[in-house]
């Protein structure tokens, strides 16, 4: 990845909401309102006198789990990059957050490594822990709370064009879904001169563009068979009095615990433990209460204090088969005035914890798109090319990891380049466990704070391989 890239993955990292700007549509839609649609809804406010969020579910609970988010009840952690940005664009969330109970969990000792605390690393980064459906809900007050910004209970057919020599989007079809009387079919057209598709992992654009005859953007598909389990405990103790705040531990494969390759543990609202386990393959720890605690017992000890007390509900599973993206830089043939965001882009293994502030990234992708006069009459290339930065730099951290573990697993003999890479990245984690400087940058890379082609820099490599030898020899 070239100087360039990592600076422009910076400069979005890092990127404050737009003055005062001009309008550039009249009616905005966003297809789908979940946390990606949410914060595309939040950018465009600023250039739309109306945004419209199309979405099938009943949001109108305050916390409840709902159908379009399968993983809602898994650990849901925002990562510093997600966090910062967030802020910026919504002010005061974290403190409505911390309000209702959410915790902010420093960084320094949460991450293990086959049972080995990381080196401390010198900064105060601090992670949300909070459980998705009230993270989802905050947001989605506060962004629908904007006097333009409204929420249509439907469910989106297709999309409709102009009739001229321009090839752009023009409206969004709709089924509605609240049950009310709409008419004889209950069918309907939103007219929109901008178009947003968060409709997430099972995105029906493709199809949607196959069928109209424009180009279906190239679907990447890499297995990742992974399995969670998550159980809710009560936490008689505050989180200032908590010896340990949250933990993750990660296990390599050749040092797996009792079929444990990732755990988490995270102190969320309402006084609870949120604790996850995940195995990969055939693995399935803790399905039961009784196997989960014992599985936890094999693990640092916070995972035993989180698991101590009374369990609420049951534990809850789920499984995901892959991870996925979508090559929009690739198409041609494509409509203008339209675009995705959030995992109908890319999916990664949910275990890094990159969906929310990947979500956050793509709306920065979005405002900086809008911001630069976008030529509105053709394909949104300028856009996808600034999210291609952000997903290559987030696939890079997930699929590279999944994709190691499993040759691994498999005995797969994978060519020399890929090899070197992947000596350097376990030279570097290593060196996490030894070092606070490469722990550093080892965590501005997965907190996305640092684009993944920092870690290349040949300087860093040769101060964790001098860390492992050193440690190597006084052993």
């Amino acid at each position: 990845m070239t100087d360039s890239a990592v600076s422009l993955f910076e400069k979005l990292v890092h990127a404050d909401p737009p003055g005062d700007v001009p309008v550039l549509f009249d009616t905005a839609c966003v297809i789908g309102g979940s946390i990606a649609g949410l914060l595309a809804a939040r950018v465009l406010s600023d250039r739309a006198r109306r945004v419209v969020v199309i979405e099938p579910d009943d949001v109108s609970a305050e916390t409840g789990p709902r159908p379009g988010v399968p993983q809602d009840q898994q650990v849901h952690t925002l990562l510093p990059a997600g966090h910062l940005w967030l802020e910026r664009w919504v002010p005061g969330f974290t403190k409505e957050a911390q309000d209702r109970g959410a915790c902010l969990v420093p960084g320094k000792g949460v991450t293990s490594i086959d049972g080995v605390p990381q080196a401390p690393d010198g900064e105060d980064h601090r992670l949300l822990a909070i459980g998705r459906p009230l993270l989802e809900t905050l947001i989605r007050n506060r962004v629908t709370s904007l006097p333009n910004v409204s929420v249509l209970r439907g469910r989106a057919t297709g999309l409709r064009y102009r009739d001229d020599a321009v090839s752009a989007v023009s409206a969004v079809c709709y089924v509605v879904t609240d049950g009310g009387d709409h008419g004889d079919d209950g069918t309907g057209v939103l007219d929109a001169d901008f178009v947003v598709d968060a409709m997430g992992r099972s995105s029906r654009l493709s199809s949607w563009l196959g069928q109209d005859g424009y180009d279906q953007p190239g679907l990447e598909r890499l297995e990742a068979p992974i399995n969670y389990a998550t159980a809710l405990f009560e936490r008689p103790a505050d989180v200032a009095d908590l010896e340990a705040p949250g933990a993750l531990a990660l296990f390599s494969p050749e040092y797996p615990s009792g079929g444990v390759s990732v755990a988490a543990a995270n102190p969320i609202e309402d006084e609870r433990w949120i604790v996850m386990l995940m195995g990969y393959g055939d693995s399935r720890p803790g399905r039961t209460v009784d196997a989960f605690r014992e599985a936890c017992a094999k693990l640092p000890s916070i995972f035993t204090t989180a698991t101590a007390s009374a369990v609420i509900g049951d534990v809850v599973t789920y499984h995901q088969a892959e991870s996925r993206r979508r090559h929009f830089t690739d198409v041609s043939r494509f409509p203008a005035r339209l675009v995705s965001v959030g995992d109908a882009v890319a999916s990664f293994n949910p275990i890094y914890g990159q969906g929310m502030s990947s979500a956050a990234l793509h709306a920065s992708c979005l405002a900086s798109y809008l911001g630069g006069g976008p030529d509105l009459g053709s394909v949104a290339h300028e856009f996808f090319r600034l999210q291609q930065v952000v997903v290559d730099a987030a696939w890079a951290v997930s699929a590279g990891g999944d994709a190691a573990r499993l040759d691994a697993r498999d005995g797969t003999d994978v060519p020399e380049d890929i090899a070197r890479q992947r000596w350097a990245v376990e030279q570097i984690t290593a060196a996490t466990l030894l070092d606070g400087n490469v722990t550093r940058a080892f965590n501005n890379v997965s907190y996305m704070l640092r684009h993944t082609a920092t870690l290349a820099d040949p300087a860093l490599l040769a101060r964790a391989v001098a860390a492992n030898q050193t440690a190597a020899t006084a052993t």
